[in-house]
Formats: structure tokens, C-alpha cells, sequence
């Protein structure tokens, strides 16, 4: 397992605005034009319990788990512009910054680079203008990459992520439903996935069983579907040592 698997000194969130724009809902509706995602019948959004949620996951991340806390100004976009994960894949001293399903996220990769950069990361940038990858389809195991094949990430965007990390294996994991990868799957604990109980999580669990010594654990993520992410979409977890 890749050293200091697990173990994080950083951690970037994105700030909300203070309000949003008349557009969100147009952004976050399904269908052929507004792509897969959360459909018209999503709950509506309540901004100031949002902002009261962030507060209290980024004093988690600070006072709970000792991490310093990285916050980068909003971007347009709403709910969706806090899911860092999709913007970045991160792994020991180097960063894959994706390029995102929607056109509209791809402005948000410059804050991203700039914070990373500041961090002393060696920044990849996607090159291939047919790839489409979102952070939130790449799961690291601490050995190896799963790429999930989604809606919103490509296989030439599974080829970027091995291109970039070409010290680990990279397998593909068919996605279904709409979602991510780890919509329904992430890392729970080395050597430990939890995944979720939905029918797509049980057609992806199937590649996972091959892996040895590998525990899966079952857990619901109902909830954390509703906005579009789960708990660790919000941030982008880091390792940097005082003298990187």
C-alpha cells in the first residue's frame, strides 16, 4: 500500500456565494441537454441551511480531524461548484486536474491549479479535448485505481489517469444510473470499500470482489445522492510534509 494511505495534512473546500444565480435550477436539471444529474423533482435548495452545513463540515475537518483547511472563493454554479472532487485527482505529490462532463466546471480548474500549485503539487492537466473524467469516478484503493465508466467520465479519460500515474494499475468499473463511481463506493478504512445498497452499486461491487484482501462493507448513501455527492465530494484531501 502507497505510504501514508489514509493520512491527510490539507484540506480544500470551495466557499458558497451569498446567493446563487437565476440559472441554478436550468443547471441542475436531467435530461439530453442538462445531462445526467439530479432531475426536476430534486429538493429544492435551502442556501442558508447550506451555508450552516458547510460551516459545520469545514470545523470538522479543522477541529475534529487537525487538518488545515484550504477555502477557495465560490464559483458560479451552486451546490455543484462545492464538489471539488470532481475537479481533481490526488495522489502523493501529484495532482490530474480533470476535465469536467460540463463545459460550465471547466472554469473552475484555475482556483483549483492556483491552490494546488501554491502546495507545492506537480500539476497534469487533461490534454485529450474527447476525454471527459470527473474526480468523483476515481477511486484510489492505496494500490491500484478504479475508473468508473459513466455518463460523465469517458475511457479516454480512464487513459489520462493512467498516463498520469503510471506507478499503479488503472481498471475500469462500469457505472450505471446516472451517478459516480463513488456516488456509491468509496474508501472507508485501508484496505476496507463501503458500498452502497443500489442496484448500480451492486453491478460495480463485482470487479471489487476480485481485489484480495479487500473488505466490503454495505451502507446506504440515499441521502447524500439528493445534492448531487457524497461526503467527501465537498473537499479535496491532501498529504504535504512541512519541508514539500
Amino acid at each position: 500500500m502507497a505510504g501514508g494511505f489514509g493520512r491527510y495534512t490539507h484540506a480544500v473546500v470551495r466557499a458558497l456565494p451569498p446567493a446563487l444565480g437565476g440559472g441554478e435550477e436550468e443547471e441542475e436539471g436531467g435530461g439530453e441537454e442538462g445531462g445526467p444529474g439530479p432531475g426536476p423533482g430534486s429538493p429544492p435548495l435551502d442556501l442558508a441551511k447550506a451555508h450552516r452545513q458547510l460551516g459545520v463540515y469545514a470545523g470538522i475537518l479543522r477541529q475534529k480531524l487537525g487538518l488545515q483547511v484550504v477555502e477557495l472563493p465560490p464559483a458560479p454554479g451552486g451546490l455543484r461548484a462545492l464538489l471539488l472532487e470532481d475537479l481533481a485527482v490526488v495522489q502523493g505529490d501529484t495532482a490530474l486536474l480533470t476535465r469536467p462532463w460540463r463545459p460550465t466546471r471547466r472554469h473552475e480548474l484555475s482556483s483549483v491549479r492556483a491552490v494546488l500549485e501554491e502546495l507545492k503539487l506537480r500539476v497534469v492537466t487533461v490534454t485529450d479535448e474527447g476525454a471527459t473524467l470527473d474526480g468523483s469516478d476515481v477511486l484510489f484503493t492505496g494500490r491500484e485505481f478504479f475508473v468508473g465508466i459513466s455518463p460523465w467520465t469517458n475511457h479516454r479519460g480512464a487513459e489520462a489517469v493512467a498516463d498520469t500515474f503510471r506507478d499503479f494499475t488503472v481498471s475500469t468499473v462500469p457505472v450505471g444510473g446516472g451517478g459516480h463511481l463513488k456516488s456509491f463506493c468509496s474508501m472507508a478504512a485501508p484496505d476496507t470499500i463501503a458500498i452502497g445498497s443500489s442496484e448500480a452499486a451492486r453491478r460495480a461491487m463485482k470487479p471489487f470482489q476480485k481485489v484480495p484482501g479487500v473488505t466490503l462493507v454495505p451502507a446506504a448513501l440515499s441521502e447524500a445522492a439528493k445534492v448531487g455527492g457524497a461526503l467527501s465530494s465537498c473537499c479535496l484531501l491532501l498529504n504535504r510534509r512541512p519541508d514539500a
